[in-house]
């Protein structure tokens, strides 16, 4: 298994905010996304969320001293539940 870096999730995370916007624009522009892109815009929130979540982790082991490598992408249906 490859290290991931906090910089690597970030990156991650630009791209899938940059094409999460890129698709609400061109609703807001009027225009009609297929279903397609419905279902990516949903999957992109979900990996968006699951981003987030590993950082969190990341940092959180990090702080107390625990190997952040450790940190796990959780499942969509775990993190879906998550309050924000």
């Amino acid at each position: 298994m490859n290290a991931v870096e906090d910089d690597d999730v970030i990156a991650s995370i630009d791209a899938l905010v940059d094409e999460e916007h890129q698709l609400h624009a061109r609703v807001s522009d009027g225009e009609e996304l297929s279903d397609e892109e419905h279902e990516r815009l949903k999957a992109i929130e979900v990996r968006l969320d699951q981003c987030w979540d590993l950082l969190r982790q990341r940092r959180a082991r990090r702080s107390a001293g625990q190997d952040p490598e450790a940190a796990q992408t959780r499942p969509a249906a775990v993190v879906e539940h998550y309050q924000q």
